[in-house]
């Protein structure tokens, strides 16, 4: 935890077999939040639409509970799929894990 944005790291594969791990862990991350989430995406392998589900989910389920969540170090591939999705319009999206923590403990 670094000031008031929890940061978490996803790794591997964000698809149909993991969702349901990945949507539990993000709702223990958002839980435990203060004020907002970052999740660091730089080691994410591989996103499916189940895995761009849970991320969609993920920021719903903080918003109901008032933390605001970021994305952080997204992967080329990645960022395209959020780009043609339209996603990157719901997600907010940043560069680095610090740019993510400044922009949203402000």
């Amino acid at each position: 935890m670094s000031g008031p944005c929890l940061v978490a790291k996803v790794r591997g594969v964000m698809d149909y077999v993991t969702q349901l791990e990945l949507r539990g862990q993000l709702t223990q991350v958002i839980d435990r939040a203060e004020r907002a989430v970052v999740l660091d995406l730089a080691d994410v392998s591989f996103c499916d639409s189940a895995g761009l589900n849970v991320l969609l989910g993920a920021r719903r389920e903080a918003e109901r509970a008032a933390v605001v969540m970021g994305l952080a170090c997204v992967p080329d591939k990645l960022h395209r799929v959020l780009e043609i999705t339209g996603a990157d319009q719901v997600l907010r999206v940043f560069a680095t894990v610090a740019e993510a923590e400044a922009a949203l403990s402000s």
